[in-house]
C-alpha cells in the first residue's frame, strides 16, 4: 500500500475562526438591508407605543372619574349626578391629556 495517512485534524482555533468567518458571511446575506435609523418598523413600534399609551390614559381618566362619581354619590346620597359630572370631568381631562400628547409628539417630529 502507498503512504495513506489519515489527514491531521487542524488546531480547534483554526477551525473556530473559519467557522465564525462562514457564520458572519451568511448572516450579511439572509439579514434584511438595513435602512437609517428611525425608519420603518421601529417609527411603527413608537407610533404604536404612543397610541396605546393615549388609549390607557383616556381610559384611565374615564374609570377614576366614574369611580369619584360612585363613592360621592354613595356618601352623599345624590345618585346619579355626581357620577355623571365626574364621568364629564374625566372624560374631558383625558382628552385634555391626549391633546397634550399629541401636540407633544408633533413638535417633536
Amino acid at each position: 500500500m502507498t503512504d495513506d495517512k489519515p489527514p491531521q485534524p487542524s488546531p480547534p482555533e483554526r477551525d473556530l475562526g473559519e467557522f465564525g468567518n462562514r457564520l458572519r458571511r451568511a448572516q450579511e446575506e439572509n439579514s434584511p438591508p438595513q435602512g437609517p435609523p428611525g425608519n420603518g418598523a421601529s417609527v411603527n413600534a413608537s407610533g404604536l407605543g404612543a397610541a396605546f399609551r393615549i388609549a390607557t390614559e383616556l381610559v384611565a381618566a374615564l374609570i377614576v372619574g366614574g369611580g369619584i362619581g360612585i363613592l360621592l354619590d354613595r356618601r352623599l346620597g345624590t345618585r346619579p349626578w355626581l357620577l355623571l359630572v365626574f364621568l364629564v370631568l374625566g372624560m374631558a381631562s383625558g382628552i385634555l391629556s391626549a391633546v397634550r400628547e399629541a401636540k407633544r409628539m408633533g413638535a417633536g417630529s
